[in-house]
């Protein structure tokens, strides 16, 4: 029998199938009775599950990255999709598929790299590109490119979602970058490329995505830079030439000011024009995937509206339940 993925579920389905636990909290009630609070994930998506008047022993029965056989029934909670978990049942890794439980990009990857690799190789400035293919002929670095999110649970959460979400950025500068001749091509294209490389490290993505230890305590902007000085002095070493050090100092700055704020956890606000573009394409990306996303996920399918959605502080207009936005005008 095929098994059933998360995008599959509904209100008021049976469920009696295996997940990827990708979070886990003993949780007490009012009452003081403990209850388990599981994030279970498949390669579709993920979902909220609760099983009352659980144990610390079995608690302790498994931890993120393991996979479980659950039974239960789904309920909407709170304008979200849960799982009400009647059983429980801790599986050998050996006997469950493992693509079937981590998301993975709905691009090609080999596709998504290749166009990488055209749009930075064409760049004219010899010290950049150079840079850039110290970085492309890293095998371990290019696989850990190509296969690592782009964050935990916000945008591109998926296997491949940080090489795509880098191609989305590199694509929509290739276009408009002609609007804006005074900022530096090459230097914007290399800034996108390393934005957020430092992710490949800070982030764990084999099973479940979380942070690595050295991502909870140093975070990617750091890692991101000490990964760019590492490639500096390999680039020097290959070319027998010296890196600008102004060229340098610039990429610095575009990866630890690209949050933009510092609210956001950017310890500098951008300031030069590559690092300006770089913040609101890199915003403008994120937050097209992260509203989408939510329209597309939203379980409701009789609402015109998403549910209020906490970390977006608003609700998300779907539309009228059953007709398209086409831009059909002719009723006026």
């Amino acid at each position: 029998m095929s098994r059933r993925y998360v995008n599959q579920l509904s209100h008021g389905d049976s469920v009696d199938e295996a997940f990827l636990v990708a979070d886990k909290q003993l949780r007490a009630n009012r009452q003081g009775n403990l209850y388990l609070q599981i994030e279970l994930r498949d390669k579709t998506g993920s979902v909220g599950a609760r099983l009352w008047n659980a144990t610390e022993d079995l608690a302790r029965s498994f931890e993120p990255g393991d996979f479980l056989r659950v039974r239960g029934k789904t309920q909407i909670f709170q304008g979200s999709l849960q799982v009400i978990l009647t059983h429980i049942d801790v599986l050998d890794a050996g006997r469950v598929e493992p693509e079937d439980f981590l998301p993975q990009s709905s691009q090609n990857v080999s596709k998504l790299f290749a166009r990488l690799r055209e749009l930075l190789l064409a760049m004219s400035n010899p010290h950049l590109r150079a840079l850039v293919e110290c970085f492309l002929i890293d095998d371990e670095f290019v696989a850990k490119f190509t296969s690592a999110p782009a964050g935990i649970k916000n945008h591109h959460a998926y296997q491949g979602g940080l090489l795509e979400h880098v191609v989305t950025l590199l694509n929509v500068a290739d276009r408009i970058l002609d609007l804006y001749p005074e900022i530096d091509r090459d230097l914007l294209l290399t800034g996108i490329f390393l934005h957020d490389v430092g992710k490949i490290d800070e982030l764990s993505y084999d099973r479940a995505f979380a942070y690595t230890d050295e991502g909870q305590l140093v975070g990617h902007l750091v890692m991101g830079v000490e990964l760019l000085r590492e490639k500096v002095l390999r680039t020097v070493e290959l070319t027998g030439e010296s890196f600008p050090p102004e060229l340098l100092l610039r990429l610095k700055h575009m990866i630890v000011s690209h949050h933009g704020a510092y609210e956001y956890g950017s310890p500098k606000l951008p300031m030069t024009l590559e690092a300006v573009a770089l913040h609101y394409l890199d915003n403008l990306d994120a937050k097209i995937h992260t509203f989408g996303r939510e329209i597309r996920d939203d379980p409701s399918r009789d609402s015109s509206w998403t549910p209020f959605q906490q970390s977006l502080g608003r609700r998300l207009f779907k539309g009228t339940p059953g007709q398209a936005a086409d831009g059909d005008t002719s009723d006026f």
